[in-house]
């Protein structure tokens, strides 16, 4: 973990980024012909839910995953199809990395489950931990990171509570879990400026626990906002929200803070792409949250990439035949996701 808090401003930051598609769009015919749609399951509830749709593409270039969560609209959902494009019909940056320390992740379990979730990504060195699920108690999050701390006492802990937080239980919250030697909180607060007085609030009251924006980027108009007001001591970037691993390397060296790359419940095509930015950034100084596809049952490929030894090494993957049609979402739901590509495929189309 940096010894030291970056700084609150950079300087001289660009008022924009490039938009979200920057190549050639495919004819939604051509996207249609390649397209699967598949329904995973998950090990234990995550993010509200026990099954992942996602849609799977074959372009030119390799694989690629369009799996936007369905409550988002077309708008934010585009960013996720350029992002597809972009790994199926043109392929990522030249690595200057092959090797990616990832993350454990566990989800909002109670306490005494968290053995068995830490079990199944073998060697862990880092762990992000779920909080501020809706029902459960400032307690019940304690409960569980003190459960993970004791299993592993040199591991890096990270929490993440998705907005879940208003900024005074923020900072109770903060203050108590700090105990255990965070490495850092991720979304403690929905807003940015939230985000910007609770780390204002723990660094005049000398508490140790950095600041990390999600959705405060990925879902912003403006991504660089959050590093304007000084709100963050970090990013957490994800490949799909953003538009694709090239805009994400844009936002990253504009907003001058460090990174950390993390996924959006993907299958193994979409981690790959989070493993495309993750090797591609210049520096990489926090362990990726890219270990996601141990939460599922299975995965769409053979050969998932899951971490061995703490990291993960960067190599292409391809979808199954097999399991495609095993894990072949029902009729009406695989009508809904080409209906939405359709849409959102238009979406982008006139997108300026």
């Amino acid at each position: 973990m940096p010894s030291s808090v970056p700084p609150a401003q950079p300087p001289s930051l660009p008022s924009s980024v490039p938009s979200s598609l920057q190549f050639p769009l495919p004819a939604v015919e051509e996207l249609l012909a390649s397209a699967h749609v598949v329904s995973l399951p998950m090990r234990v509830k995550f993010r509200g839910i026990t099954l992942r749709e996602t849609l799977l593409l074959q372009g030119p270039a390799g694989w690629a995953e369009f799996c936007p969560f369905p409550e988002y609209g077309d708008a934010e959902a585009s960013r996720w199809l350029a992002a597809a494009i972009e790994a199926g019909w043109h392929g990522f940056p030249a690595p200057i990395r092959r090797v990616i320390p990832v993350n454990a992740t566990v989800p909002a379990v109670p306490a005494e489950q968290v053995p068995e979730v830490l079990a199944r990504f073998g060697r862990v060195d880092a762990v992000k931990i779920k909080v501020a699920e809706r029902g459960e108690s400032l307690g019940d999050d304690a409960a569980r990171v003190d459960a993970v701390r004791a299993l592993l006492p040199d591991a890096a802990i990270r929490v993440d509570a998705n907005g879940g937080w208003d900024v005074p239980a923020a900072v109770e919250a903060l203050t108590r879990l700090a105990a255990v030697g965070l490495e850092y909180a991720e979304q403690p607060v929905p807003s940015i400026e939230g985000l910007a007085e609770v780390r204002r609030r723990l660094r005049d009251a000398g508490t140790p626990v950095l600041i990390a924006a999600d959705e405060s980027v990925r879902k912003e108009s403006d991504p660089l906002r959050v590093a304007r007001a000084g709100a963050a001591d970090l990013l957490v970037v994800k490949v799909a929200p953003l538009g694709g691993v090239r805009r994400a390397l844009d936002i990253v060296a504009q907003a001058g803070l460090p990174a950390v790359v993390s996924s959006a419940l993907d299958t193994s095509v979409g981690i790959r792409a989070g493993l495309a930015l993750a090797a591609s950034l210049p520096e990489l100084p926090y362990a990726c949250g890219l270990g996601t596809v141990s939460l599922f049952t299975s995965d769409i490929t053979l050969d998932p990439l899951v971490a061995d030894d703490g990291a993960i090494r960067l190599r292409d993957v391809a979808a199954d035949s097999g399991l495609l049609s095993r894990y072949s979402a029902p009729a009406d739901r695989r009508d809904w996701w080409l209906d939405r590509l359709r849409r959102v495929h238009a979406t982008l189309a006139a997108t300026p």
